[in-house]
């Protein structure tokens, strides 16, 4: 065991408070530690576990008290913030806004989080009620309404009359301007609420979203928070009590806050993994945390990565936290069987029930796989399950539930094998997941993994960390003696750490630095002063300054040590290339905000090395288990791990057990323990690089395959968005990725924008058809035309061919399309309302080879982009995104040749056609359920759109005739056959509630017929940038009307341009949803063709001389019926200075139509509020003047409803 450098005679207890399990390490008196682990809720046998495990260590009964002065502190990382979170338990709560803005946390930045999910299902809300408060700042700090205190006074009482006593507090631009939100601030405390949250001081950085989540986070749970901890406090007496928080340090309780407590646990295990692996020798480590209910992954090479903006529980979270992937892969993980294939997860059983082996009638789970593969064996499990908790696992039920499962999927697919090898098939999918996890944190972001360690702790770690380790390639696994315990030992070697941050927001010169220099020292002397009252010793704090620094008109900010000039953007550039690939010094540079570290305190414990004893005897194995590994059943010794001396070996297959976890060793490993007493796995055979797997399909490499593929585009689309230049990939996400067989044919797709979804195979069998035999090695093409498989001429479509190593022959080809922020055309944006001509949207791109066997064709591109009738405004923006697109394909190419020679080239290409066939599968098992229904949906311009869909029972497929949609149109709104495919494609994969991939095989069983020249299949030189935006959304509802399924959406994506000589923006806005059978529509959100984000007002007003008067949800714009259609917004964008404002939408003359009784939405409706009181009115398609002071206001259709009321 782990000896403590320093001794007292008090004890000390270091806790982490799992969702499964709670786990302690415990100093004792003399230095010596010694682990505990009890279940996190066992409400038979005690309240709250912290506890428990404190008073059955100093043996104190039930309740009563703890002895005084026994306890020198307790360190804990605890979720009681995250499951109030989660399970949306947390303190009743005020919001707080700048009038006009109630909404805006409601709408967020409008995406929705499912594409494919006909009913949208938003997070649920934290805060209970809105107040608005008149007061109104600019980006400047200009005021443009003084605070009305009386007004907010009213408005705060009648809250707190209503019961609530927590607020949060958000003005727009209190992150740099507090006056206002400090004065509400005091009126509250004043009136009487007892948690007062501001956002300048719970997050004070720009963007009004992410900060106003962060802050209404931190009212919601800091009371729930405060109470859990003065339980603690009131039960521990004089002991010193600190935290652990989310950003990986320590802080008093006294000091402990809500939007810090989110990653409470999962931080401490990278501390603990950081700090164990370095008194290892390892300085390169992935974290590895699995437990019960998923799997924590953490990059770490010598400095704790922090995320200063992050996603937990559907909530934007803009606080400094641990940078840690979780992904929903536990012991607890339920496995399932779908009819083709296996899954493993989302879903987790939890601690209560648990997998079926935790006698409490669970489901079986991961865990359970490993008790049926030998790998956990009952006998040398802890026996704490049972009502009295002191039985063992049942490894029966584990049989007779695999045995079980084995039939039945014999009987679907008639795939036979045994309740082992089921097992065995499922935990290769659990171990494919988190390994795709670890290349998420790592690979991704351009480490090489082989080189790193695996750092394995957590309850389930260790079963799993060579196989996971195999699945990288890398080849060494590091366990500490505490791993099952690992992040209750990170709360004991923690420091404290405060943070303190400041938004900046200026271009960087010499001037700034003398600025930030002082803000920086401000900074420090703020955070000391916190920490000397913390209680630690001015002597032992530390700083660390950070700027964090970006390219100007990008988001993308990367965290470099503060410093000189020369040095920031130094060290910039250096992390630039490595994780994006170029540098682009021809850009300004911004720092977006400083962040100061101050650090202070920490345990000094260190692992020390034990005497080597020569004549120490071999352990003896407990006993052996029969294990099923590799693809095999074994006879593995199981090895008690405190009887394994220094420098003793284990040869896999063993199982290695201690009190806290149990860690398999599989064959071609060997574990070693080290004069530390640590065990270090070693890989000491060469990985089987080839899988004897065979071609015909299996329901297991079914699922590893479809994982595989899709993980392939997914790191394509992170290369593109991490390369791009332009906002719209960057940001907005405006781009798809996607690999295809030797025909062209869809294997994988990973959009964010569904009307990229399948519309790049056009593209690609474009090339391959007309350049046939011509390929060569190291080619690569673009290509943009309508005409032949593109969308709209933004949207840039780049295909690399695959060949095999020799060259020879293609075997597959990768492709990627993104939406350049500007092409040429008639409007800066290449989005223009009114053309007619395709010229007049930019430059055409009809199959031009952008490299010829390696060699980048920039002059003959430079010619084409710049020589068209409406050239392009930029070619060197368009030239970055294109490298860009080069090396997202190159990517492609990589990971399809390691799959190749891992796998073997018939097998790849025969899971190419069984993943295809497999989604055939699932679309016409929904097909056999439709009937035929046909619609005419007539559009703003007089324009139709007919569909009549014919079911096909006896092949279970189904024909969809466009015939009858009007001609081709002399305007925009003309839409490419690719596009209407993308959109007949999007629909019947709306129709499917399981998880999917969306390949070729989704196509097979429709034919679908679009008439030549009709408007969804127009002839050169036909516009059809609308029809992209417009016509896109007007198929989908078409098919859904002849479906009769649900009430139309909005039905259009609301472009909205405005722009002058200096500034262009272009952003699309979100409408309401439609209503189906047992669902309302869903207010103010991105419905069918697309999904793009909006940018942050506070960003919006920052970077434009625009000022957003206000956003919010159009109530009652909805169409009415037994379930109610979404509402629409309104949007009121008021301009500073002269700029040409141009809108492209839909439904402001016919409205979308309700379904089975239910009523229409409401129409949008375009008009412009001039600042001499007049009212300038504004069509769906159509482009204006405006001026300073003049008000835009774009309120767009709800959704409709469905049903009789």
């Amino acid at each position: 065991m782990a000896e403590g450098s320093v001794t007292t005679d008090k004890w000390q207890f270091w806790i982490d408070r799992g969702g499964t399990f709670t786990d302690f390490v415990i100093r004792a008196p003399d230095g010596r530690l010694s682990t505990h682990k009890l279940l996190s809720e066992n409400p038979e046998r005690y309240k709250d576990a912290a506890l428990q495990g404190i008073r059955e260590t100093l043996g104190v009964d039930g309740d009563a008290p703890l002895p005084e002065g026994v306890i020198e502190a307790v360190k804990m990382g605890t979720t009681v913030a995250t499951n109030a979170l989660l399970e949306r338990k947390g303190e009743r709560t005020v919001l707080a806004v700048t009038r006009g803005f109630a909404d805006q946390l409601r709408i967020g930045y409008q995406n929705r989080p499912n594409i494919f999910a006909r009913r949208i299902e938003l997070p649920e809300l934290l805060y209970e009620s809105v107040v608005e408060i008149d007061e109104r700042l600019t980006a400047e700090g200009d005021v443009l309404t003084p605070l009305d205190a009386d007004g907010a006074r009213a408005s705060l009482q009648t809250a707190y009359d209503d019961g609530l006593r927590s607020i949060a507090i958000c003005f727009m631009h209190g992150y740099r301007y507090h006056d206002h939100e400090a004065d509400v601030a005091a009126i509250a405390r004043e009136i009487g609420f007892t948690q007062v949250s501001v956002s300048h001081e719970v997050s004070p950085l720009m963007k009004f979203v992410g900060r106003g989540d962060t802050t209404v986070v931190d009212a919601y749970v800091s009371p729930i928070l405060r109470r859990y901890v003065d339980l603690i406090a009131a039960q521990t007496g004089d002991a010193r009590l600190m935290f652990m928080q989310s950003n990986g340090g320590l802080a008093d309780a006294r000091f402990f806050q809500g939007k810090d407590s989110i990653l409470s646990g999962p931080a401490g295990g990278i501390v603990g993994a950081a700090q164990t692996a370095q008194m290892a020798g390892y300085s390169k480590i992935i974290g590895f945390d699995m437990g019960g209910t998923s799997t924590d992954v953490a990059h770490y090479d010598g400095e704790y990565e922090r995320a200063f903006e992050t996603l937990v529980a559907g909530v934007r979270m803009r606080a400094p936290m641990m940078n840690i992937h979780t992904v929903a892969a536990g012991g607890g993980s339920i496995l399932h069987f779908d009819g083709s294939r296996y899954r493993v997860g989302p879903d987790s059983a939890g601690a209560n029930p648990g997998p079926a082996c935790y006698r409490r009638g669970g489901p079986l789970c991961v865990t359970d796989a490993n008790v049926m593969l030998g790998k956990i064996q009952a006998e040398f499990f802890p026996s704490v399950f049972g009502p009295n908790a002191d039985e063992p696992l049942d490894d029966a039920v584990v049989r007779e539930k695999f045995e079980a499962l084995a039939a039945e999927i014999e009987t679907a697919t008639g795939d036979r094998r045994s309740p082992v090898e089921v097992a065995g098939g499922f935990l290769k999918i659990a171990v494919d997941n988190m390994a795709n996890a670890i290349k998420q944190i790592s690979v991704q972001r351009g480490y090489d993994v082989t080189d790193y360690t695996l750092n394995c702790f957590g309850g389930a770690g260790g079963q799993h960390a060579c196989l996971v380790a195999d699945a990288l390639g890398m080849t060494r696994v590091f366990v500490h003696p505490f791993a099952g315990v690992l992040s209750a030992y990170g709360m004991g070697l923690a420091e404290q750490r405060i943070i303190r941050e400041r938004a900046v927001e200026r271009a960087l010169d010499d001037a700034l630095v003398d600025d930030l220099n002082a803000a920086v020292d401000d900074l420090s002397a703020d955070g000391a002063r916190e920490m000397e009252s913390q209680g630690v010793e001015a002597s032992e704090i530390s700083v660390i300054a950070k700027a964090h620094l970006r390219y100007e008109g990008t988001d993308t900010a990367l965290v470099v040590d503060f410093g000189s000039r020369a040095e920031m953007l130094e060290t910039f550039e250096d992390a630039h290339m490595q994780q994006f690939g170029f540098i682009a010094p021809e850009k300004g540079n911004v720092v977006e905000a400083i962040t100061v570290e101050v650090v202070g305190g920490g345990q000094d414990v260190a692992d020390e090395e034990l005497d080597l004893d020569p004549d120490a005897e071999p352990a003896q194995p407990l006993g052996h288990a029969n294990m099923y590994a590799a693809g095999a059943t074994r006879s593995a010794p199981v090895y008690d791990r405190d009887t394994l001396s220094p420098s003793e070996k284990v040869n896999g297959p063993a199982v290695i057990i201690d009190s806290n976890a149990t860690t398999v060793i599989e064959p071609g490993w060997q574990a070693e323990i080290t004069v530390r007493n640590h065990m270090v796995i070693n890989r000491v055979e060469e990985r089987q690089s080839e899988h004897a797997i065979g071609t015909e399909a299996d329901p297991v490499m079914l699922e590893v395959f479809n994982n595989l593929f899709m993980s392939i585009a997914e790191q394509m689309g992170v290369v593109l968005q991490n390369t791009s230049y332009s906002v719209n990939i960057k940001e907005r996400l405006d781009f798809s990725c996607a690999i295809f067989d030797n025909d062209g044919q869809l294997v994988a797709n990973a959009p964010h924008i569904p009307v990229h979804l399948g519309s790049m195979s056009e593209s690609v069998q474009t090339i391959v058809r007309e350049r046939g035999e011509g390929v060569k090695p190291g080619d690569v093409f673009v290509l943009n035309a309508p005409y032949n498989g593109g969308t709209h001429l933004p949207d840039v479509t780049v295909m690399t061919p695959v060949f095999d190593r020799d060259g020879n022959d293609i075997l597959f080809y990768v492709a990627s399309r993104g939406h350049h922020a500007e092409i040429g055309g008639k409007t800066p944006g290449s989005m223009p309302p009114d053309s007619r001509h395709i010229d007049e949207e930019g430059v055409l791109i009809d199959n031009f080879q952008l490299v010829d066997q390696g060699r980048l064709r920039e002059k003959e591109l430079q010619e084409l982009f710049t020589t068209a009738p409406y050239p392009t405004r930029n070619f060197h923006h368009n030239l970055g995104d294109l490298k860009a697109q080069i090396a997202a394909n190159e990517k492609g190419v990589q990971e399809l040749r390691k799959m190749v020679d891992h796998f073997g080239l018939d097998v790849v290409l025969a899971y190419m056609k069984h993943v295809q066939d497999n989604a055939e599968e699932t679309v016409r098992r929904v097909i056999q359920n439709l009937s035929d229904g046909e619609y005419e949906y007539e559009m703003d311009f007089g324009a139709r759109v007919k569909v009549a869909i014919t079911v096909h029972p006896e092949t279970r497929s189904a024909t969809v005739d466009f015939t009858g949609t009007s001609p081709q149109q002399d305007n925009n709104f003309n839409i490419t056959h690719a596009v209407a495919v993308a959109a007949v494609l999007y629909t019947f994969r709306l129709m499917v509630d399981d998880d999917i991939p969306l390949n070729a095989g989704c196509l097979k069983p429709l034919n679908i017929v679009v008439p030549e020249d009709c408007m969804l299949r127009p002839k050169y030189p036909a516009a059809v940038v609308a029809g992209n935006v417009e016509t896109s959304q007007a198929i989908t509802d078409t098919i859904l009307g002849a479906l009769r399924l649900m009430g139309a959406s909005q039905g259009t994506m609301n472009n909205f341009t405005f722009g002058n000589a200096n500034y262009q923006y272009y952003e699309t806005i979100c409408g309401g949803a439609g209503a189906g059978a047992g669902f309302d529509g869903t207010d103010a959100v991105h419905t069918h063709m697309t999904n793009t984000r909006l940018t942050d007002p506070e960003i919006l007003e920052w970077r434009f001389p625009v000022i957003l008067d206000s956003f919010s949800i159009r109530r009652g714009s909805g169409g009415t019926g037994k379930h109610r259609g979404g509402d629409g917004v309104t949007r009121r964008l008021k301009f500073r200075e002269q700029m040409t404002a141009s809108m492209l939408s839909g439904h402001r003359i016919i409205p979308p139509y309700g379904m089975n009784g239910g009523g229409e939405g409401k129409l949008g409706h375009n008009y412009v509020e001039r600042l001499d009181g007049s009212v300038t009115e504004q069509g769906g398609t159509d482009s204006t003047e405006v001026y300073d002071g003049d008000v835009y206001v774009i309120e767009t259709p709800g959704g409709g409803g469905y049903g009789t009321p």
